[in-house]
């Protein structure tokens, strides 16, 4: 079978809007047969882009995630469960790996603090049943402690069901 860059590059009329998968091996095949004219070069740079808004769009993402389960910890404490635990370690750790490998994104949370938390207060009410209103109207923690593998808000862990 030839490499993807000895393929052909795919039938004309295939553009990012009528499929979007064929359209990028096809200009990853161009690019590694340095066919640099044949580039849909408007639309690939439109495609790079938006590469790094998805990262940013990933962190105020996994950031709203990990508020919301840091809202039901410390305000349920007796409804506490392993796998909000997980959640917590898992937004943690994944944040993590976006601001590492975009070390330019790494003030990208305290930017979107406040929008996140907006939602994730939302979200944790909507999950809880309790009033809005019985979350801070806002971010009760700094950004450290939501990033701090150590920090749990609330009363100290009662048995995690």
């Amino acid at each position: 079978m030839p490499k993807l860059a000895e393929r052909q590059a795919p039938e004309a009329g295939v553009s990012p809007e009528t499929d979007y998968f064929l359209w990028t091996q096809g200009q990853a095949a161009l690019i590694r047969a340095g066919r640099w004219a044949a580039l849909d070069r408007e639309a690939l740079a439109e495609e790079i882009a938006d590469l790094g808004g998805s990262q940013k769009s990933e962190i105020r993402s996994r950031l709203t995630v990990l508020l919301h389960h840091l809202l039901k910890w410390e305000f349920q404490p007796q409804q506490r469960k392993y796998g909000w635990r997980a959640t917590i370690v898992e937004q943690r750790v994944s944040l993590d790996d976006v601001v590492t490998m975009s070390p330019s994104l790494r003030a990208w949370p305290a930017e979107v603090l406040a929008k996140a938390y907006r939602l994730a207060r939302v979200r944790a009410a909507d999950e809880t049943s309790l009033p809005e209103r019985s979350f801070p109207p806002d971010c009760p923690y700094t950004l450290s402690q939501i990033l701090d593998e150590r920090f749990y808000p609330g009363p100290d862990e009662p048995d995690v069901v």
